[in-house]
């Protein structure tokens, strides 16, 4: 379907203009509706032990249920990324440089929380 970051935008970006959804992708609603898919796959493991994660995952129904809520996460930030003119490339590298700064490689290291 499509192979870069750009291309899936541009494909989100098509689908919803031909339904006319414009003046209801507003920034708010969008995040709105992020925050919502995004609990929506929160929900696929509740109350799951880290083994019924597996298994759910190794399942074809279960994986199936899971990258449907991941796809749409994925639309939402595609859709609010191109929607408020955001290059999704350009924020997520200098995210990376700041959490380089932050999170030194010989302080960080192994290690799942604050420094």
């Amino acid at each position: 379907m499509a192979d870069s970051l750009e291309q899936m935008m541009k494909n989100v970006q098509q689908f919803c203009e031909e339904r006319e959804w414009d003046p209801f992708h507003t920034p708010k609603e969008l995040a709105i509706g992020l925050v919502t898919e995004s609990s929506e796959l929160l929900d696929e493991f509740r109350f799951l032990s880290d083994h019924q994660v597996e298994e759910k995952l190794s399942d074809f129904e279960g994986r199936k249920a899971v990258e449907e809520e991941v796809a749409d996460v994925l639309f939402f930030l595609l859709r609010f990324a191109q929607r408020n003119k955001m290059s999704l490339k350009d924020i997520l590298q200098a995210k990376i440089k700041k959490n380089a700064i932050k999170y030194p490689v010989e302080k960080a290291r192994s290690k799942n929380g604050r420094l």
